[in-house]
This record gives structure tokens, C-alpha cells and sequence, in this order.
């Protein structure tokens, strides 16, 4: 994608922009590169790492994990099934055209029909546009996450994807991997405009002149992004001065960083867990509990974390980490090997069987070792693996094909509640509704179904912290998944670069208030 981005009706003034001498650019690398333009396309932290970026949402989470207004002013409640939205006035997009809150419905409605995103608004009823300025939020029941959902409503200009585009199809029309203008072109609220985008090359920024938020602190008027996949090189490029900006941070170079004199290493505990998913229909004997449990029994939750991930993560037994409603105090990783071997033999599986795993390279930090030291351990039970690894922008279309008997994914629950990892991961999976859709393992109880929607409607945190509970029991009982660990966040930076100031446990980077300092 060439520089003809940036003919956008009014766009790029940026060489003007008020922040004057103090203007800076970022240059950043990160282990890959959005794999789409289109906000809609993929439900993925790169996608809402772009969207941060690109568009901007009603509202954002704050440091104290709290509701900051940002394209929302303001909001109350008209009742229990009804939020009432005010907008800022004034807001353009990067076309020129200003927000209004038919945006907001049509990018509701367009949410609605994305594969990845209709689960998180599925207990929505819809947008009631009031005025142009107005718009209400309604939900089917009372539903207690209503502002966690509305962090995840970014609007989109829904004048510049509408008509046809150069071959005549639909400019709003949503694909998943598909060759689309939306996938493309862009057109936001956000603090920056995507000028030029080369597919696992480089992303360029420019800082939009006309932006809303005139009390950032932000400086960067231009962002270069350079996906470098190896972490050893991206730290090295780090180090060198060639960026000054870089995630992940691989444990084991943790100290180069905090040796330097020239670069900080900032860190935080994640809550993303990251799994593997057996797929049932693909393998008959992961239908047999006994299978499943003696898979999570072979598996050294605690050496994964000790050994490759240097003590950076928080070994997981279940999906939600401590703090959220649903964590359960004892469901703890077990390591048994002879448990495992007794379980594989009571199930009629003594001498083991052959699968196929398949996990991503670039997307986790240590995924290609950690997908290594699974089928080491599975191989002591019999389990025969046949391991493909891939950069993530091949691996997410073989991940929605279930492409392979055992799959890895990990998840953040942006909604940062415990509901939302069953139903993406393991929810009876339902094309209509959207549950289940990253549950590549096929896992299906519809009472754990009925407990996360029970959940849904309950208003009172104590009662549904014990329902979500109950789920976690169940899904640990049942070895549902194979949960492995929570990943810590470590990102590198130059010590001219604030990011400490912008970096949060979502790993939404809030690079428009960044402050690089002469």
C-alpha cells in the first residue's frame, strides 16, 4: 500500500501541526503487524492495538482500571436495560467527515455481524440514535458489563465505506482474510492516519492534525512499525538505537535491556492465558475425559514457566487470573506423569496415539519452545506429535479451519471479566450468536452454557462471582482445555521515551499520549 493514503479529504497537515519543535517520531517493533486495516475483521490485541491507534472508542480503561470518557463525554443510566450515550461534538474522522451517532449505530450494527465480535454484543438489543449527538445502548436483559462491551466500540465513518470500490464490490462488506477496501483503508477518529502499509514490512503513521484530543500530552507526530519476528534482533535493534520502542521482551533478554545505560525495561503482570485446545471431533479419544485430563497431568505447567519463560509468567489452572469474578483459589496446575500414564491405560489408550498440533511463532512470547516442550511431554504418554509452527498471519486462517488435532491459543478478556474467556474459548460453538468462536477444540457442555449466560443477567457481584466460579470448577473437572500459564508484559524502550506512561495490562499501548523527551 503506497502513499496514496494520505489523499484523504483534509488528512495530512501533520508537517503543521501545533506541536512545533517538540514534534518527535516513534520508531517501534513489534514481533508482527496487524494483519488487517479493518477493525472488525479479527478479534486479536493486534487488531485493538490498531484500533487504539486508528479509531478511538466511547470509552477506554484508565491506569486504576476505571471508565475514561473518550469519544463518549458522558453517559447515564435511563434503566436497566438502557444506557444513554452522549458524544463529543465536533469529532472528525479522518476524512473530513464528523462523527455523529449514526456511526455509532451503523458500526454497532456492522460489529454485530463480525464472526469474531457479535459474542461480546449478542446480549445486546441494539442502538437507539436519539440525536445526531444522542444514542442510547440497549440490552435484551439487565446486563452488568455494559460499559466493558462498549470499550470494544470503536466508530468507523460509515460515509467513507460506503458505495463501491475499484472492483466494484462493497467498501463495507466484512471477510476474514479476505482482499477487502475496509482491510486496506481506514478512516477513524484516532490520534493517527496509516500513510503507507507494507504486509509484514513496515506500517507508517502520520499524526492527524485535526484530532479531538487536545489535552494529550502526546508528542509522536509520525510512527514507523517494523515487524521483527526473532526477539534476539528486535532487542539487538534496540539496543543499537535503530528503534526505541519494542515488544515483546523475551525473558531471557530481560537483562541486556535493564543493563544498558541507554534503554528501560518496563514490565507488568498480564492476565492473558495462554492454552492449547484438544479438538474433539477431530480426535476420538480427546472425547474421553480421562484423555483430556491426562494430557493437563503430562504437561509441567511449572517447568514451561521456570525453564522458557524465565520466571515471566504465572503458572495457570484455569482461565481467569486472580482478581477476576470467576478465579478459584484451588484450581491449581498439577504435574503427575504416573497419573497421566494410569489415566492414558484406564482409558484403553495405553500405548498412546499420533495428533497433529499446530501453534503460531510470532504471537506469544516463547510460543514456537513452548509448543516444542509440550510435545516432549506429551511423548512421555504416548502421544505422538506432529508439530507445525507458523508466523501468525498464516497461522489465524489455519486456526479458523481447526486445521490441526491440538491448537494453541491465548486470550486477554477485554471486557476484563472471567465470562468472556468461556465464551470465545470454550462455549458450545454457534455460528449465530458467535460463542465458541476461537474454540478449535470443539469443547461442549451447555450447562456451563447456561451458567456463563445466567452470568450475564446478574447484577449482583457476589452471586455472579459464584457463578462464574462454578464454571471454572467445571471446565477443570472436565479438562476442557489445557491451560499453560498467564503471560507477563515486558516491553524496551529508550530512556527518551515515556512509555511507562502509556503502557497497561491490556497491551493497548495508548501511543497518542506518548511523550518522547528531547
Amino acid at each position: 500500500m503506497k502513499k496514496t493514503m494520505k489523499t484523504l479529504a483534509g488528512a495530512i497537515l501533520a508537517a503543521s501541526m501545533a506541536v512545533g519543535a517538540q514534534a518527535a517520531t516513534l520508531k517501534m517493533a513489534y514481533d508482527s503487524d496487524p494483519v488487517s486495516l479493518d477493525p472488525h475483521e479479527q478479534l486479536s490485541g493486534a487488531t485493538l492495538q490498531m484500533s487504539h491507534l486508528v479509531f478511538d472508542p466511547l470509552v477506554r480503561w484508565d491506569n486504576e482500571h476505571q471508565f475514561e470518557a473518550r469519544l463518549a463525554e458522558k453517559w447515564e443510566r435511563v434503566d436497566d436495560k438502557t444506557m444513554r450515550f452522549t458524544l463529543r461534538k465536533g469529532v472528525k474522522f479522518h476524512s473530513g467527515n464528523e462523527l455523529t451517532s449514526a456511526d455509532v449505530k451503523w458500526t454497532f450494527d456492522r460489529l454485530s455481524a463480525s464472526a469474531d465480535f457479535k459474542g461480546v454484543f449478542e446480549p445486546f438489543a441494539g442502538v437507539n440514535v436519539i440525536d445526531d449527538y444522542t444514542f442510547e445502548l440497549a440490552t435484551k436483559e439487565a446486563f452488568p458489563l455494559l460499559l466493558n462491551s462498549a470499550t470494544y466500540l470503536f466508530p468507523m465513518d460509515s460515509k467513507f465505506y460506503d458505495g463501491l470500490d475499484a472492483n466494484g464490490q462493497e467498501k463495507d462488506i466484512l471477510k476474514k482474510h479476505g482482499d477487502t477496501f475496509a482491510s486496506k483503508n481506514a478512516s477513524g477518529t484516532g490520534p493517527y492516519i496509516v500513510t503507507e502499509r507494507q504486509q509484514g514490512v513496515r506500517v507508517e503513521f502520520d499524526r492527524f492534525a485535526d484530532y479531538w484530543d487536545k489535552q494529550s500530552p502526546g508528542n509522536v507526530d509520525e510512527i514507523v512499525l517494523t515487524p521483527i519476528k526473532e526477539g534476539p534482533t528486535r532487542v539487538a535493534a534496540l539496543l543499537s538505537g535503530d528503534v526505541d520502542f519494542i515488544f515483546p521482551v523475551p525473558p531471557n533478554d530481560h537483562d541486556r535491556i535493564k543493563k544498558s545505560a541507554d534503554t528501560d525495561l518496563v514490565t507488568l503482570g498480564g492476565t492473558r492465558v495462554i492454552t492449547f485446545q484438544l479438538n474433539q471431533e477431530r480426535v476420538e479419544a480427546f472425547k474421553d475425559q480421562r484423555v483430556r485430563q491426562a494430557v493437563n497431568y503430562a504437561i509441567n505447567n511449572e517447568g514451561i514457566v521456570k525453564k522458557i519463560m524465565k520466571g515471566f509468567a504465572t503458572p495457570a489452572g484455569q482461565q481467569g487470573p486472580k482478581g477476576y469474578a470467576g478465579y478459584v483459589e484451588g484450581l491449581q496446575p498439577v504435574y503427575d506423569l504416573k497419573k497421566a500414564k494410569a489415566l492414558m491405560k484406564e482409558a484403553g489408550y495405553e500405548d498412546g496415539f499420533s495428533i497433529t498440533m499446530m501453534a503460531p511463532n510470532n504471537r506469544y512470547v516463547n510460543d514456537e519452545k513452548i509448543a516444542q516442550a509440550v510435545a516432549s511431554m506429551l511423548a512421555k504418554i504416548g502421544i505422538k506429535v506432529d508439530l507445525k509452527t507458523m508466523p501468525k498471519a498464516q497461522y489465524w486462517p489455519e486456526f479458523d479451519k481447526r486445521s490441526a488435532d491440538m491448537m494453541m491459543i491465548g486470550w486477554h478478556a477485554d471486557t476484563e471479566d472471567s465470562a468472556n474467556f468461556t465464551e470465545y474459548l470454550a462455549a458450545c460453538a454457534d455460528e449465530m450468536s458467535g460463542w465458541g468462536q476461537y474454540n478449535s477444540g470443539n469443547y461442549c457442555n451447555e450447562t456451563v452454557d447456561a451458567l456463563v449466560k445466567k452470568a450475564g443477567s446478574e447484577t449482583n457481584p457476589e452471586m455472579r462471582a459464584q457463578i462464574l466460579q462454578d464454571v471454572e470448577r467445571t471446565l477443570y473437572e472436565e479438562a476442557a482445555f489445557v491451560p499453560l500459564h498467564w503471560q507477563n508484559l515486558a516491553w524496551g524502550a529508550s530512556k527518551k521515551v515515556a512509555a511507562a506512561d502509556v503502557v497497561n495490562v491490556m497491551n493497548f499501548p495508548y501511543l497518542g499520549d506518548l511523550v518522547i523527551k528531547e
